[in-house]
């Protein structure tokens, strides 16, 4: 009953309605159109598609690149209406397990398994786990990440400051403040609406903070003490230090006010130093120093996430869209991007290899052994001091979170802007995460 109502959700919001196709076989001409979100990792593979072009001559290659908030909807109409749009489509942790369990991804075990040169055993654990459900593997990484607090170390060396290794969030908060200045962010911290945009961040803060969104028996839990306290120290860091026109900044204006020299601190995907240490987009090579997630009352408290590149069972060639999906995850490809771009900007947290090639670890300036160390205590399935009946760090992993998490941020935007008082805001978002459990996870 859940699927069929987060499917009727999903037709009331696709532009231009929904087209219930099957899963035909198509043409089968080796087109292979692929969804992608619109990150530097990902212009950096359609950069290199012609080593795929000239390796594979009868396989031709159409990106459709989105925002991320776009590409989410557009992928998630796309897969499950069965429309067919796309061949090969970018997704996560988050929707890998769920639309695999719910029949509409290849198992790519009978691709992966039997080829010894593509190695699916190198595939970091904790991440293809994340992307697996009942022993199907539903995608494999094109780049796996956890989360950590980046810094600039000449900045904090000149106001005197020493940042530990593993710091606490109101550590991070006072430097935060004493770094800000009229031409400095002390922080940025993402404030886009978004399941995946403000809330990945922000959830980590409310599980380190003791805090979760339901407890065992679906009873939602953002009216407690601990995400009431979480939720407005986090608004309130940005207000008082972050960036201003937080609710319009995500990721990639995070990622452009950081690498512009324009923020002191960072905490945000550990996949983020791929381009803080790549002078071609960079001024702030080699200043930034990598410390784990920042805690509270948990010992650790990263996330854990991989861009993964999935093949809907209505590819029209899923042979050929195997072939892609090979390429674009295997050693081969990072070690391409290493050759041809910068070794800076390899995609990290995907395989155990690529932390054992030199000039990667040379070229990250620390982020590979911290990205490494987040990957390895990230824990899905506990993602704070509480017991939960969900999996997920960053969210929760059902499927009405896609609904559920944006409208959410949307309220917690709207403190940020102004127009609502935090406790007004977590008590809308109660109502909502309670309305969404007593509709089907309430026994």
């Amino acid at each position: 009953m859940r699927l069929k109502l987060w499917l009727a959700m999903v037709c009331a919001l696709a532009v231009g309605g929904c087209t219930w196709a099957g899963a035909g076989g198509g043409t089968g001409d080796g087109t292979v159109t692929v969804a992608i979100v619109a990150n530097p990792q990902m212009r950096d593979i359609q950069k290199l598609e012609s080593e795929f072009a000239r390796q594979h001559p009868n396989v031709k290659v159409q990106f459709v690149t989105l925002p991320e908030n776009e590409a989410r909807d557009r992928i998630t109409q796309d897969v499950a209406t069965k429309a067919g749009q796309f061949d090969v489509v970018m997704i996560g942790t988050y929707e890998a397990p769920i639309w695999g369990q719910n029949g509409w991804l290849k198992d790519l075990n009978q691709y992966a398994k039997g080829d010894a040169a593509y190695d699916v055993n190198d595939l970091i654990p904790s991440v293809r786990k994340a992307l697996s459900a009942d022993g199907k593997l539903y995608a494999v990484p094109f780049y796996g990440e956890s989360s950590f607090l980046m810094y600039r170390k000449d900045l904090f060396k000149q106001a005197g400051l020493t940042m530990p290794a593993h710091t606490t969030w109101p550590q991070v908060a006072a430097f935060a403040r004493k770094l800000k200045s009229p031409k400095m962010t002390g922080i940025c911290l993402r404030g886009l609406p978004g399941w995946g945009e403000q809330l990945a961040p922000l959830d980590t803060v409310i599980n380190t903070f003791g805090g979760r969104w339901y407890d065992p028996q679906w009873n939602a839990q953002l009216n407690t003490p601990q995400v009431q306290k979480a939720v407005k120290f986090y608004l309130q860091l940005i207000k008082d230090a972050g960036e201003p026109g937080a609710p319009n900044a995500g990721f990639s204006e995070c990622l452009t006010a950081y690498s512009q020299g324009k923020a002191a601190m960072w905490y945000d995907a550990t996949s983020a130093a791929t381009s803080l240490e790549d002078p071609k987009v960079s001024t702030v090579v080699g200043k930034t120093g990598y410390v784990a997630a920042p805690v509270m009352d948990t010992k650790s408290s990263g996330w854990l996430w991989a861009w993964s590149l999935a093949i809907p069972n209505t590819a029209k060639d899923p042979k050929a869209a195997w072939e892609f999906v090979r390429w674009a995850t295997s050693k081969e490809y990072i070690k391409l991007v290493g050759e041809k771009l910068a070794w800076a900007r390899v995609p990290p947290g995907s395989r155990l290899s690529t932390y054992t090639l030199p000039q990667y670890v040379k070229a990250s300036s620390g982020s590979a052994q911290a990205t490494l160390a987040a990957l390895k205590t990230a824990d899905t399935d506990h993602p704070g001091k509480l017991p939960v009946p969900y999996k997920g760090i960053q969210y929760v992993g059902i499927p009405e979170f896609q609904d559920l998490g944006t409208k959410v941020s949307q309220q917690f935007a709207a403190v940020l802007a102004g127009h609502e008082s935090a406790d007004a805001a977590l008590k809308t978002a109660q109502a909502q995460a309670q309305a969404v459990a007593d509709d089907g996870y309430k026994d």
